[in-house]
């Protein structure tokens, strides 16, 4: 499984071009993001990274609120942004939130033990015990659209379907990640070669001096040019990939949640003429 999702996620974007948006915004974002860095510092460009998140996180919402109406409009997206979105927004909260404790709380007890100024292992283990709570609270933003769902009962939805469905969701992830990792690469390789004459000085470095080299060498040596072509590679890869990744997420999540549970199963018998009793 996993597979045919992915192929009606981008049917669903080739039949309704509209999708394409949340693509769009979050493309024009990120190069304004990544402009603004060297324009007017970190300071400010941490700032829009906050506000443009939650502009984005707008349109993801009536993204998926289009896929389940299966009315890619302007209308139906915009509708379902503003129906739905403070329903994905604070589970965001509560699950960063928890994130944010689990880490608290492992900092503390690594302290406790002896071990509070090996930072690596700290982060190690607390990424080891974050993973699993990204993993099963994945799909609360789909859980609370598809099925209008509120904060706890998306977050609690995301858990039971994912943990009844752990092998396929594992597939999920993976094809997600081969996905992202083949158009990433596809990018790097048109960034390279379109930056070849100003990137050519790298191959003649000795071992040392690449292992000396700074992310602040390579701005230099790439100039202006270089920053301005990497804003429209940043706008290109958010496009191609932050819609494809949604649609086949609502796909995905729309496929195993009719095969899990809701809720309790309801105890009872029928009786001689076939009418149900609940006990």
């Amino acid at each position: 499984m996993g597979l045919n999702e992915f192929k009606e996620a981008v049917g669903l974007l080739i039949r309704m071009p509209l999708l394409w948006i949340p693509g769009i915004a979050g493309g024009v974002f990120a190069s304004v993001i990544w402009l603004a860095t060297f324009s007017s510092g970190a300071f400010f460009s941490s700032r829009l990274i906050v506000i443009f998140s939650l502009v984005l996180l707008f349109f993801i919402t009536g993204m998926l609120a289009a896929i389940r109406k299966n009315d890619g409009s302007l209308r139906v997206q915009f509708d379902g942004g503003l129906q739905y979105y403070f329903r994905v927004l604070l589970p965001l909260i509560v699950i960063g939130f928890i994130l944010i404790l689990v880490l608290f709380l492992c900092s503390i007890i690594f302290a406790l033990i002896g071990i509070g100024s090996d930072v690596g292992l700290i982060m190690s283990l607390a990424f080891g015990l974050m993973l699993p709570t990204l993993m099963l609270t994945f799909f609360f933003d789909t859980a609370a659209v598809f099925e209008d769902n509120r904060v706890f009962d998306s977050i609690r939805r995301s858990i039971l379907v994912v943990s009844e469905h752990m092998l396929e969701t594992l597939g999920y992830f993976v094809i997600s990640a081969v996905y992202c990792a083949g158009a990433t690469f596809g990018l790097m390789i048109v960034w390279e070669a379109i930056l070849f004459d100003k990137l050519q000085p790298l191959m003649e470095f000795t071992e040392e001096q690449k292992q000396a080299f700074t992310p602040e060498q390579l701005i230099a040596m790439i100039g202006q040019d270089g920053i301005l072509i990497t804003a429209v590679v940043l706008f290109i890869g958010v496009l191609v990939i932050l819609p494809v990744l949604m649609s086949y997420k609502a796909c995905f999540y729309r496929k195993i949640s009719g095969d899990a549970q809701s809720g309790p199963m309801t105890i009872g018998e029928y009786d001689s003429k076939g009418r149900w009793y609940k006990y």
